[in-house]
């Protein structure tokens, strides 16, 4: 099959199986273009810091084209049957799950998972997409009890309008679906943005939507980079909402631009997540489950446990089996499918390098690791810290890498205030077999979501995101699409 890509001379992409899955141009309208100056945006494997391809950057006019185009479409694709809307979007996935290798090798290629892991983001991208094809028949319109005389009343749902959307390089598939499925299945066209780090997979889905026969204009893609893209999105009133997912930093700057035109905003920002580990829990298992919530992802994960606490009577023990798990984890290139892989940039390997030496600098111990790993240039050792002080960086920011902080404690109350000690409140991770404890902490927990003697929570029915800092609103389930919709109450009159 011809490769539809320019490829750099031994481009691993040059391998994956459909080539036509290796888009370097954006998605608009219904066609693939390249932005008319010439621009590009080279994509290196993080691995290696080999460049394996390189993908459009647009102007800003040309990002603009991608509104009129989501408007041309709004109407006819807001007016479809919901079933007819559900079976588009379940062609999408059948499409997605057909091509599940193709994808998880691209997606290894340019964020640098291991293999395992990229496969299995494609089955959580996917399912996202399976829920919300189900969920688009579902928008019923809800009969209120009336409270004047001869009067009916009624509360509709109907699709907010053009969405923008701007999704990170750590989970390039989920993240993207996550949002578009939702808003699509709400009646909504979508104009996105990928990281320009890992592009290819956004246009790969962009692909796929082509084939499932998703109408032009419905799912514009947008490539290059963001500080040309986006504003477009965010000064152009037509845009009536933006979901994005990223740090808390460019959150904020997000939510100044959108303010002038008032839209709608749902925003999982920052995390900086404790894990509360009580005496009375299942030692070996809180130890299994928050290496898991550590490291996974290679910790370039906002659930990412950043801050581990456990209850002085049991600190000894579980620093040391938590340092020997932790020594065990592999570490290499997606291909070979260890436990951690390469950190996405160089700017990330930096900031492990800070934290951990600003713990040692105030008298944390390393248990293990604690510099760089000899598979290559951005791979980091699998670090632990014990003693590390509240006032070291790594329990004040998100560190984003496989690096893990413990302390002990004393109290529950201080346990719960120290977790408390955030301006994040993503998620939680409990420790415990009391049941009166897991009631009571869990909801002194100021975090969106809290995970009880277990790391995985996430998945297409909940609804994930944070508070304070952590971001606004909710994605996934039904309040997830219910974020893309406006609520109109209609009052008549008895005929």
């Amino acid at each position: 099959m011809t490769n539809p890509s320019n490829l750099p001379a031994g481009s691993p992409l040059a391998n994956i199986g459909d080539q036509k899955l290796v888009r370097d141009q954006s998605y608009i309208a219904g066609e693939w273009r390249s932005g008319a100056d010439g621009q590009h945006v080279d994509v290196t494997n993080p691995a290696d810091g080999q460049v394996i391809g390189r993908v459009s950057a647009l102007s800003a006019a040309e990002s603009r084209s991608a509104v009129d185009a989501a408007e041309a479409a709004f109407a006819s694709w807001s007016e479809l049957l919901p079933q007819e809307r559900s079976r588009l979007m379940r062609r999408w996935f059948d499409l997605m799950m057909a091509n599940k290798e193709d994808l998880a090798q691209l997606m290894m290629l340019e964020q640098g998972k291991p293999i395992s892991e990229a496969r299995g983001e494609i089955d959580y991208a996917a399912s996202f997409i399976e829920y919300y094809a189900e969920e688009a028949k579902r928008p019923n319109s809800e009969n209120v009890t009336s409270h004047l005389p001869d009067a009916e009343m009624e509360v509709w749902r109907e699709p907010i309008g053009i969405c923008a959307l701007i999704t990170p390089w750590n989970f390039p598939s989920a993240m993207l679906t996550r949002k578009a499925a939702a808003a699509m299945a709400a009646g909504c066209p979508v104009v996105a943005h990928p990281s320009k780090e890992t592009p290819f997979s956004a246009t790969a889905l962009a692909e796929l939507a082509e084939r499932a026969g998703i109408p032009a204009g419905i799912f514009n893609v947008v490539t290059g980079e963001a500080r040309t893209v986006c504003p477009p999105w965010t000064e152009d009133t037509r845009v009536r909402a933006l979901s994005f997912t990223g740090s808390t930093e460019v959150g904020r700057l997000l939510y100044s631009q959108c303010a002038p035109t008032v839209k709608k905003l749902v925003m999982e920002l920052g995390g900086h997540a404790p894990v509360l580990v009580f005496a009375d829990a299942e030692l070996d298992d809180a130890v299994t489950e928050s290496v898991k919530a550590k490291f996974a992802t290679s910790g370039q994960d906002c659930l990412g446990a950043n801050r581990i606490l456990v209850e002085r009577s049991i600190y000894d023990e579980f620093c040391k089996k938590f340092a020997e798990q932790t020594a065990a984890l592999t570490v290499g290139p997606g291909p070979e499918d260890c436990d951690i892989g390469p950190l996405m940039n160089q700017g990330a390997f930096d900031k492990q390098v800070e934290h951990v030496e600003d713990a040692k600098a105030r008298g944390a111990k390393v248990l293990c690791g604690g510099g760089r790993h000899e598979a290559g240039e951005l791979f980091f050792q699998p670090t632990v810290l014990a003693d590390v002080p509240s006032d070291a960086k790594i329990f004040q920011e998100e560190t984003f890498g496989p690096v893990a902080a413990i302390a002990p404690f004393d109290e529950e109350s201080e346990a719960i205030t120290r977790a408390n000690a955030t301006e994040y409140g993503l998620v939680a991770y409990l420790h415990t077999m009391n049941p009166r404890r897991i009631y009571r902490v869990s909801r002194a927990l100021a975090f969106g979501m809290v995970a009880v003697n277990r790391t995985k929570v996430t998945g297409a029915p909940i609804p994930f995101g944070g508070v304070k800092q952590s971001g606004l609103g909710r994605e996934g389930g039904r309040l997830g699409m219910e974020e893309f919709t406006e609520v109109k109450y209609v009052c008549r009159d008895w005929i």
